[in-house]
């Protein structure tokens, strides 16, 4: 059993930045390839990022690619987004995720632990 639970969400204004993190419960955090997803109001639950167990590989959709950075600290448990250049489109609601599946191809189906998630709002 895996527990996530996110924090750093918040209002900024386009351009800004934002640092979100996902603490994990667990001594098998390494196992697990973890996932940012987002769902903003009246929309589906998208891939955002994801790092491999071992922190080595990420993955990011074409929208937020070089400008937000995955990272994880297996030693406390720690996934982290940070997030430069904000867009009005990135306002969404944040979820941290685990999953056993590949991280290149994961959707929200195949997740296996969710956070509760974090509300990002980026004004224009």
């Amino acid at each position: 059993q895996v527990q996530l639970v996110e924090s750093g969400g918040g209002s900024v204004q386009a351009g800004g930045s934002l640092r979100l993190s996902c603490a994990a419960s667990g001594s098998t955090f390494s196992s697990y390839a973890m996932v940012w997803f987002r769902q903003a109001p009246g929309k589906e639950r998208d891939f955002v990022a994801s790092v491999t167990g071992s922190g080595e590989y990420k993955y990011y959709t074409g929208p937020v690619r070089g400008r937000f950075t995955i990272s994880r600290d297996n030693a406390e448990n720690t996934v982290y987004l940070q997030m430069n250049s904000l867009k009005p489109e990135d306002t969404a609601v944040y979820f941290c995720a685990a999953t056993l599946s590949d991280p290149r191809t994961v959707v929200a189906a195949l997740v296996d632990y969710w956070g509760k998630g974090t509300l990002v709002t980026v004004s224009s």
